[in-house]
């Protein structure tokens, strides 16, 4: 199925940077995306900050995403200035594979002003490489997780509940008899209702739960073991970093199993339309939602929507962006790690793996300027779905998307599943 493909842009918005004496400015033509059968085209403008004409020297280079990429394109330009007014200078790049590239504007010896943009990004290819064993490594955690009871436990706090829901503070138990816990709202009118899980990004903040913004559906904020309310409970100091060594006790199996563990809890509510369960994350919520989805050996989630998510395609990912990448390599190396066993021991955890396993619909949301979760990995897990998808490209989002516009989206993206 042809993938539907939506791009966001304001009328008036760019990117700006100032440099030593001039200001540059570049705005989304075209969203900064092209078809690879495209002619890219870029206008770069230059305005001289201290008001008198003349000319002035500016560099421009693209290059691949990762900090050892060839230059594609390498130009010093000349331009004219009258006074305070802008200089424009187009570029029609020659750019020879589908992917992400950085683009890059300075002055002299001054701090580059940078953007990415991308070329075809469905036909960006990160082939999965998963061990021979992931498929019984990851049957064998859900087996473990399954000999632990529930336990669960929900207390009501009335100062954050409203007229049409309750919240609820939930905690339960996941595996290794980890604490795992969330923020449930609950309609209080009896029925059945559709439920959406939000999985947390790394190590983020609780946030408030509107009690009546959306009274027809169950709401569950999920908090990982570890981070967030599971502070109390956190053994694991850097969490991408405990257990490096040994994938058997490596954080993100547990971190895995809570997601399917939330599940179980929300399965487990009387008022829960268990046939319409969906699931949303960003950054490391992002990987959480995709792990779910693909880990359930129940396959209980309807749609998903992860958006800039995390810990997908690990090497080209760490050549990339430096952290987590500079952080866990080092821990490799404290380790007696060589590159090849961390790779091999980061592979059952690497989305772009688990992605194939998926089989309900899946709505993306990416920032084209993420220096977190470059748009590389984010492509990396979305082009190995084998699923109904479509995905968002937000194009002056960094770590974030446009909320304004992916709230309804989603919103929209899920009731066509019900």
């Amino acid at each position: 199925m042809k993938n539907s493909i939506a791009f966001i842009l304001s009328a008036i918005a760019f990117l700006s940077c100032g440099a030593k004496n001039l200001t540059f400015e570049s705005h989304p033509v075209n969203n900064w995306v092209w078809d690879k059968s495209e002619q890219p085209e870029l206008f770069i403008q230059a305005r001289n900050t201290t008001g008198v004409g003349g000319e002035g020297t500016i560099k421009v280079t693209i290059r691949g995403d990762r900090e050892d990429s060839p230059i594609y394109f390498n130009e010093t330009v000349n331009l004219q200035f009258n006074g305070s007014e802008p200089s424009t200078y187009p570029i029609k790049p020659s750019l020879p594979n589908p992917g992400f590239y950085k683009v890059s504007v300075s002055e002299e010896e001054s701090e580059p002003f940078s953007f990415n943009i991308g070329i075809s990004p469905e036909e960006v290819i990160s082939a999965p490489d998963p061990q021979p064993d992931i498929k019984e490594f990851w049957a064998k955690a859900i087996e473990e997780l399954s000999s632990v009871p529930l336990n669960a436990t929900m207390v009501e706090i009335p100062e954050k509940s409203g007229e049409k829901r309750k919240i609820y503070f939930c905690q339960y138990l996941s595996l290794d008899n980890d604490t795992v816990s969330g923020y449930l709202a609950l309609p209080v009118k009896e029925g059945k209702y559709p439920a959406i899980i939000y999985y947390n990004g790394y190590n983020g903040q609780p946030w408030d739960i509107d009690p009546d913004g959306m009274a027809d559906w169950i709401e569950f904020q999920h908090w990982v073991r570890g981070q967030g309310p599971n502070k109390p409970y956190n053994r694991y100091d850097e969490y991408a970093l405990y257990n490096l060594d040994d994938p058997t006790q490596y954080y993100y199996r547990g971190g895995y199993m809570d997601t399917l563990r939330t599940i179980d809890f929300i399965e487990s509510l009387p008022q829960t339309d268990t046939d319409l369960i969906f699931a949303e994350g960003g950054s490391q919520g992002g990987a959480f939602t995709f792990a779910a989805a693909a880990l359930d050996p129940k396959k209980r989630l309807k749609a998903i929507a992860p958006y800039i998510p995390f810990l997908s395609d690990f090497q080209d990912y760490f050549a990339i962006v430096n952290w987590p990448g500079d952080m866990v390599r080092e821990k490799a190396k404290d380790l007696g790690l060589s590159e090849e066993e961390l790779y091999r021991n980061l592979s059952y955890f690497d989305i772009k793996n688990l992605t194939p396993w998926i089989e309900v619909p899946v709505l993306m949301g990416m920032g084209l300027q993420d220096p977190t979760c470059p748009p590389h990995t984010n492509f990396a897990g979305y082009n190995n779905l084998k699923t109904e998808k479509e995905y968002v490209i937000y194009p002056l989002c960094g770590h974030t998307v446009d909320y304004s516009d992916w709230n309804p989206r989603r919103k929209q993206f899920f009731e066509k599943w019900k």
